[in-house]
């Protein structure tokens, strides 16, 4: 019993940790004992069981946290995603970092255990609407985490002289309350400060590096930027890992408008579409989606047709350049 007895623990703390795999692992090392002293029945009900609460894909259990208040409410906001990685469309290296970070952290107590940190410090660089912020809600929602996103603009406008002691508590907060904490537009923080600029602003960068090198495993901590030539040097090793987005190839803008469509578009002659998705982020492709979709239901249709996309994707382009 007293191997039971082990399973059983390891099986309460995968699942208090949200670790579906390892949870479904235990499960299967003790079907495996079942049956080793032949209670084959109870053991083939475990592993069907395992197999069935492995295809289906329920909503999951997220304790919904308030919004934080006090000294954070202006700085941080709490959100809880449903996007998943299926619905994340970049390229097969990208997704497969990403799906380590999820692994490691799945299993980040057996690996603290052993010395070793999982990785929950990112960078994401790259041009607007490529899908950064949609990572930390990917990363959150995969981990059943809350996001909070940090609003750097607003605490930079407001508290420039105080700024070194807020992100104290945002790093304080990330110790003592598991989340993915989203530092947005990071390059108003991270930015370069080596020319005359030494000032509060050297400061407050020093002070992010600081807690940063400090930050708790506990939770994942993602600065995202548009502007990567800007960034401070000194910013780069101090992030587990860092991730480079780019605007959509033509099959990953394919793939997009796919996504947003569904059953509302069908037989598409893609070669008339491809050549309006060229230069437009993820972000224009669903905007222009989206507007597609909602031309052809006010006219009472159900189908959308590649003169519809066009449209709505010229459209889009004008409004970004504009």
């Amino acid at each position: 019993m007293a191997g039971l007895g082990e399973h059983i623990t390891a099986m309460v703390r995968s699942h208090a940790a949200g670790d579906d795999s390892a949870f479904y692992s235990v499960a299967l090392q003790v079907a495996a004992r079942e049956a080793k002293q032949g209670h084959h029945v109870l053991a083939d009900d475990i592993r069907r069981a395992v197999d069935a609460s492995r295809q289906a894909t329920p909503r999951r259990n997220v304790t919904k946290l308030a919004q934080p208040r006090g000294d954070l409410a202006d700085l941080i906001e709490a959100s809880h995603p449903e996007v998943t990685l299926r619905d994340l469309v970049g390229p097969k290296d990208l997704t497969e970092r990403l799906r380590q970070v999820i692994a490691e952290q799945r299993q980040r107590k057996r690996l603290l255990d052993h010395g070793f940190a999982p990785t929950h410090r990112l960078l994401l660089e790259g041009p607007a609407g490529t899908g950064k912020t949609m990572t930390a809600a990917v990363l959150a929602r995969e981990l059943s985490l809350p996001m909070l996103t940090i609003r750097l603009d607003s605490l930079l406008s407001k508290y420039m002289g105080e700024t070194a002691g807020k992100l104290r508590l945002v790093f304080d907060a990330a110790a003592e309350r598991r989340g993915v904490y989203l530092f947005d537009e990071f390059d108003a923080l991270g930015a370069d400060r080596s020319g005359s600029d030494v000032g509060e602003a050297r400061r407050i960068l020093n002070s992010f590096l600081v807690f940063l090198e400090q930050a708790s495993p506990e939770s994942i901590v993602i600065a995202a930027t548009n502007h990567r030539s800007i960034l401070d040097k000194a910013l780069f090793r101090r992030f587990d890992m860092v991730l480079t987005y780019r605007l959509p190839d033509k099959n990953q803008a394919r793939a997009v408008i796919k996504g947003r469509l569904g059953s509302l578009l069908r037989d598409v002659r893609w070669e008339r579409i491809d050549p309006h998705t060229e230069g437009l982020s993820h972000a224009d492709l669903v905007k222009s989606s989206e507007a597609a979709a909602k031309a052809v239901l006010m006219r009472s249709e159900t189908q959308v047709t590649p003169d519809d996309l066009i449209v709505a994707l010229k459209a889009r382009r004008s409004a970004s350049l504009g």
